[in-house]
């Protein structure tokens, strides 16, 4: 409990200015961001999959809600708040559709180098996102370069009491992370920071701090539909669609991440039911759509936190700023947030991991990369949507042209094993037994004939019987029932004999509904590899 204690405090003390810039993102009022907020702490906390994810306003869906709105909106801006409101709604609906579909298991194609790559290129975005705050100037670019680019083109204008203040904080963190792991390092920064503006008046010296909090918290209404034309309605909808992939995608990438870390697992279609319950709980709250933070979830995680009791933690210190405290948090230097994002953004570059997927297999290395680039360059949807492409096209590879095996003994260890693996390793004469390492399909079908030929033409002696072991061939569709009768036709046209061994119950009926097992005879169906060979010594 102390480190969800730990995490909940500083988190809300991070979330505060967070999420009233979010909101002002979005293009709504400041406060909306707190707003939207609220429920989504207690509705996730329930609902939930993930012990660690702190879901609410984030960039990515803020940045999507004013390109989706800012067309729509009556150009007085009056009908703003209500079309992001409804937004809101109408994104949990798309959420809650998907979990009454199942289509959680879409979260499956995100393997692991996808969701390394992934963290790297989110860490790199919040990192260049803090450029300007850390060093006292304003950047007005929407990209990775431009973020850059638009520093370095102004860094003779960098505000030094500003930037000082961001390295202090940022030595203070990693000082505190090397020396005394377990300390409340975020949480200490945020204060001693907050003392030091207080001390020294370096708000009055240029150095920008939060400012004043509104009060008060707003009631639950449902948007006024009526007000909202039909067209307006329709792009709204469109739009809906596009945040729930990516709040979705980042979601689960987030949790999935962290789940890895921490040795936990996660719901994925659980996930689509607590976002949409929160996006609709932020629509009646008059916020705007919401997913989760990784910024957040990963300060949480640096200070412990362990349950989701730190989110309802964080609810309580914002209810007690929003209605006691706002004069305290108002002299927080947003340098010194900028400065906890950046620490938090460097945990989330797990470089020993690239390393290890480099060491285990390139392709997993490079996907990781990609991952991370695609990021970068495009966007975060426009990223996963190409690793996740490539994971595919590298896995319908492997099945394609998986490992095979023709099998024999080795002297001195028991069974039947892969020759090329074991000098000295003989095979029966006359008999080819062979392993096809993958389910036989009309991806690969060609290729298990042309290996299964090229496997009997090795042989130095005449093979009188071939027999394929399906111990890794759990089915077969219709294109390979064929292919297997026409191989069956070539070999009975050389006097070879086709069994197969090892047949699970599942493949023995789809070969029955084939008509596959009428043309090989049920007595060259065999259950063991010894069965057959016995057979074979009996023929």
């Amino acid at each position: 409990m102390r480190g969800d204690l730990w995490a909940g405090l500083t988190v809300a003390a991070y979330l505060i200015p967070q999420c009233m810039a979010y909101g002002e993102l979005a293009g709504v009022s400041p406060v909306a961001g707190l707003w939207a907020i609220l429920p989504a702490m207690v509705i996730y906390t329930l609902l939930g999959s993930s012990p660690q994810l702190s879901v609410g306003p984030e960039s990515t869906t803020a940045v999507m809600t004013a390109v989706a709105i800012a067309p729509l909106a009556n150009p007085d801006g009056s009908d703003y708040g209500l079309l992001a409101a409804l937004l809101a709604l109408i994104v949990g609906l798309v959420y809650i559709l998907g979990y009454l579909t199942q289509l959680g298991f879409l979260a499956n194609l995100l393997s692991k180098p996808i969701l390394i790559g992934y963290m790297a290129g989110v860490a790199i975005i919040m990192i260049t996102g803090q450029l300007g705050k850390v060093s006292g100037i304003s950047i007005q670019a929407g990209t990775v370069l431009g973020e850059v680019q638009g520093w370095l083109s102004q860094f003779g204008q960098i505000h030094g009491p500003t930037l000082i203040l961001a390295i202090a904080v940022l030595v203070f963190l990693f000082g505190v992370q090397a020396r005394f792991p377990n300390a409340p390092g975020p949480l200490m920064a945020v204060l001693l920071a907050t003392l030091a503006v207080k001390i020294f008046h370096l708000d009055q010296n240029g150095v920008a701090v939060v400012g004043e909090i509104p009060a008060g918290l707003p009631d639950l209404a449902l948007p006024a539909i009526a007000r909202v034309s039909l067209d307006q309605m329709q792009a709204l909808v469109a739009a809906a669609i596009g945040v729930a992939v990516v709040g979705y995608s980042d979601n689960v990438l987030t949790a999935r991440a962290f789940a890895t870390r921490n040795g936990y697992k996660i719901d994925a279609n659980q996930e689509l039911l607590a976002l949409g319950a929160s996006n609709l709980g932020a629509g009646l709250m008059q916020g705007f759509p919401i997913s989760s933070s990784g910024s957040r979830t990963v300060i949480g995680n640096a200070l412990g936190s362990k349950t989701q009791l730190f989110s309802l933690v964080a609810l309580g210190a914002v209810v007690v700023v929003l209605l006691f405290l706002r004069p305290v948090l108002a002299l927080f230097p947003s340098a010194a947030l900028g400065a906890l994002v950046i620490y938090a953004a460097t945990r989330l570059i797990e470089i020993s991991e690239f390393r290890r997927l480099r060491r285990f297999r390139n392709t997993e290395f490079a996907l990781a990369l990609i991952t991370t680039v695609g990021v970068l360059v495009t966007n975060l949807l426009v990223g996963i949507a190409i690793a996740v492409g490539l994971s595919v096209i590298e896995l319908f590879a492997r099945v394609a042209r998986p490992h095979d095996a023709v099998l024999g003994q080795v002297l001195g260890l028991a069974g039947w094993h892969d020759i090329e693996d074991w000098d000295g390793a003989t095979t029966l004469p006359g008999l080819v037994l062979y392993r096809y390492d993958a389910p036989i399909c009309f991806a690969n079908i060609e290729n298990f004939k042309r290996r299964a030929l090229a496997a009997i033409a090795a042989e130095s002696t005449p093979v009188e019987w071939f027999v394929l072991s399906t111990e890794a061939i759990a089915e077969i569709d219709i294109t390979a029932a064929d292919m297997l009768t026409e191989l069956h036709q070539e070999l009975a046209a050389q006097g070879i004999t086709f069994a197969l061994a090892r047949v699970k119950q599942d493949l023995y009926g789809q070969l029955r509904r084939s008509g596959l097992l009428k043309t090989l005879g049920a007595e060259q169906i065999y259950p063991t590899l010894r069965t057959a060979i016995a057979a074979f010594k009996d023929r």
